[in-house]
């Protein structure tokens, strides 16, 4: 980790982390040169002697690094210094998409559609500079405090010119929950995948969740591969006809069936605003719904070709693990933000966004007036809308309500012979209570050791208040004092009021809880008439050296409550009452304040703390740190593993704390052997030669790949990885059947590959 007030480039000042992704940290900085905040990206440390690692970062900047648009985060510079690599990105304050849905549950089909314009006009300028985001989802999308909506994190984008084919891995893939069926086979991507992935953030928009969940990645791939998606108008009745054929026609399991641009899905968004039920939306293949305005009855589901579904019910379904820590190596850069977290959603306000998201859509020209007509004057449609909500959650929930109405009274009805069982089980409880109470009473009384009940046992631990012995003469307190278990020591003193022979004083004073044994000091009249004398200089002396200077001028010594004190050494005279120099009788008390040291620190725990935090504890609590590195496969890098003293002892203020920084893991890197055309036994073999963990997954059929040969593997040949990463592999179960023919022709009946070429 980088520490806060670093410069690089001698330009970009690091003001501390902020995100942490697979590849890089981000660090929020100052930009000196243009005096502005930015998001610093820096290659974390076990990448940096990496030349792979180092040229997939540097081409990702200078792709991404040509993209300026308003819907995008922006990316500024990108440089070298002291071997660190790092790109300048623009700083957006403001909220996920994710973050907003979890919010307010699910979006109103206003603000899908007004979103979701923002979002694909930034992925079209993206497409346009030939880049693929490969990973949009709600996650990547922030909202920012002036309601702007801006594409991020590009960190796994490539050029729309690379013939590079990506699988479903753990390191190269978006959130499986909105890859592309393409994707998900390690097909072709290209801008049209994209799309898919923003249908699918669209349909979180309207329902609340995502159409395709399960236990593991791959269960939730095949789904995108095999399933067909739920029409959101199950879920949500009122969505407009217009908003739920653009979803659907995005989330086309063929690539040639979905929107073939970002401009052709902005049309019919926009056309949505103004004539949300309109039936423009071209579907090829799919059985399509009537529109509202053209129906009776309720609304159907829209479906897949029938070409399309037995196509998909051939393919085999795989129950194989995998690892469910899939999602969380992915490069959310601002998604982990912890300078956002809960700044964000408390400054976010939900009627803020609105009127600035309603003051910005409504500025269009093209739709302003049609737009507001439409949705504020179309009565129908929403007393259409209230009407189905209404009358469908009133019946859900009455129903709902007596279920468990119901349910409750069932686990109220006990069997007779049960409630029995319980009475006598509660006498039973009930007698033996009342004879473990009878026994301690009994013992604390002595009815079971026959004489006395029992006392606790004295010790010289135990606490006595201390008599009241001045105007009494030594004799008649050393009486009163044994009583108690008290010792005495005598001095005299001249004094004007008691008479020779009578206590003056004592010390400690009378009422005062002590243990037993302790001496009482007590000052005796000598008679004399007391003499005036002046109070000597004791501060800083030792407590033995300031009782014989006091005594010395004839005055009584008293003790009071010991304080802490930086300033003073423990043992040592803070302060004496009355004050030095004073002039006062012989004979008169005299306070003094000891020292108890310096006041002890309790060390904080710094464990578990980023460097930073753990040093602005250190010096919080008075307390200095010193810092060592080692690694650690436990703890994140630029974290605490551990420190020489435990969390909450007391030490002296300035003791230096040591604690160890985790550089992270010591990661052995192998490179990934080709199991293309092996069988299964030799690709098990090869895997575990070279270090890696194999995971088979299942078999499917492949047109080019012979039967029991590997046609699929999770991470290309060549790939260096590190040792023990799961490489999951597929086999060839031969060529697939030929399909009935359903009656379409084109390229309905061809496989996707070749739609994309």
């Amino acid at each position: 980790m980088i520490k806060e007030g670093v410069f690089l480039g001698k330009r970009y000042e690091i003001l501390g982390r902020i995100g942490s992704g697979g590849m890089a940290d981000v660090y929020k900085g100052k930009d000196h040169k243009l005096n502005r905040f930015v998001a610093i990206k820096v290659l974390k440390s076990t990448y940096r002697s990496d030349e792979t690692f180092i040229k997939k970062f540097l081409s990702e900047a200078q792709a991404a690094a040509g993209l300026m648009h308003p819907n995008v985060v922006n990316v500024y510079d990108v440089g070298q210094d002291r071997g660190l690599y790092y790109m300048v990105m623009e700083l957006v304050e403001g909220i996920t998409l994710k973050d907003y849905i979890e919010k307010k549950g699910k979006l109103s089909a206003k603000e899908t559609i007004s979103i979701s314009i923002q979002m694909v006009t930034g992925i079209q300028a993206a497409h346009n500079c030939h880049i693929i985001h490969r990973d949009i989802k709600p996650q990547n999308i922030i909202i920012s405090k002036d309601g702007k909506v801006k594409v991020t994190d590009f960190g796994i984008a490539r050029a729309t010119t690379s013939t590079a084919t990506q699988a479903v891995t753990t390191t190269v893939m978006g959130s499986v929950h909105y890859t592309s069926p393409e994707q998900a086979r390690g097909g072709i991507v290209d801008e049209k995948s994209d799309i898919y992935s923003a249908g699918i953030t669209m349909y979180e928009m309207i329902t609340g969740h995502v159409p395709f969940d399960g236990d593991s990645t791959v269960t939730v791939a095949l789904k995108h591969l095999n399933e067909v998606i739920k029409s959101p108008a199950e879920e949500v009745p009122d969505i407009p006809y217009s908003l739920e054929c653009i979803i659907m026609k995005c989330t086309q399991k063929l690539p040639n069936k979905r929107y073939m641009s970002c401009e052709e899905l902005l049309q019919d968004l926009k056309h949505s605003l103004v004539d949300p039920d309109g039936d423009f939306v071209v579907l090829d293949g799919v059985t399509k719904r009537m529109p509202a305005a053209s129906q009776d009855t309720g609304r159907t589901t829209v479906v897949m070709s029938q070409d399309e579904l037995n196509r998909m019910k051939n393919r085999q379904n795989y129950d194989d693990d995998y690892d469910d820590d899939y999602e969380d190596d992915y490069d959310d850069d601002y998604d982990d933000g912890n300078d956002y977290d809960d700044r964000r959603r408390s400054s976010y306000d939900d009627d803020d966004y609105d009127d600035r998201r309603r003051s910005r859509y409504d500025d269009d020209d093209d739709y302003d007036d049609r737009r507001r007509s439409r949705y504020d004057d179309d009565d129908d449609y929403d007393d259409r809308r209230r009407s189905r909500y209404d009358d469908d959650y009133d019946d859900d929930y009455d129903d709902r309500r007596k279920d468990r109405y119901d349910d409750r009274r069932k686990k109220n009805e006990v069997n007779k012979d049960t409630k029995k069982i319980m009475k006598i089980l509660m006498v039973v409880a009930g007698v033996v209570i009342a004879l473990l109470i009878m026994f301690l009473v009994g013992n604390a009384v002595g009815v079971f050791k026959g004489g006395k009940g029992t006392t606790t046992q004295q010790t010289d631990s135990e606490m006595v208040k201390v008599p009241d012995v001045t105007g009494k003469t030594y004799e008649e307190a050393q009486k009163e004092l044994n009583k108690y278990d008290l010792g005495i020591h005598k001095s005299t003193a001249p004094s004007d009021t008691v008479a020779k022979g009578k206590i003056i004083s004592q010390d400690p004073a009378d009422g005062k809880k002590v243990k037993k044994h302790t001496t009482v000091n007590v000052v005796i009249s000598s008679g004399e008439e007391a003499k005036m004398t002046t109070i000597p200089s004791v501060v800083g002396m030792s407590e033995a050296d300031a009782e014989k200077a006091l005594q010395a001028k004839n005055l009584v010594v008293k003790k009071g409550d010991p304080v802490y004190s930086d300033d003073v050494e423990q043992g040592e005279v803070v302060s004496v009452s009355p004050s030095e120099g004073a002039e006062v009788k012989e004979g008169t008390t005299v306070t003094l304040v000891i020292s108890k040291g310096n006041q002890p620190a309790t060390v904080p725990k710094l464990t578990g703390k980023s460097q930073s935090d753990a040093e602005a504890a250190l010096s919080q609590a008075g307390l200095s740190g010193n810092a060592t590195e080692d690694y650690s496969d436990t703890v994140e890098e630029g974290y605490i593993i551990s420190q020489d003293t435990d969390a909450g002892k007391e030490v002296s203020k300035g003791t230096t704390i040591g604690y160890v920084v985790s550089k992270g893991p010591k990661m052995t890197v192998v490179t990934v052997p080709d199991l293309s055309y092996k069988d299964k036994n030799t690709a098990e073999k090869l895997l575990k030669q070279a270090g890696l963990t194999p995971e088979y997954i299942g078999e499917d059929y492949s047109d080019e790949y012979p039967k029991g040969q590997v046609f699929y593997q999770s991470v290309s040949s060549g790939t260096q990885v590190e040792k023990g990463t799961t490489v999951q592999y597929m086999v060839s179960k031969g060529s697939q059947p030929s399909a009935p023919d359903s009656g379409n022709s084109g390229n309905d009946s061809g496989t996707e590959e070749n739609t994309n070429q």
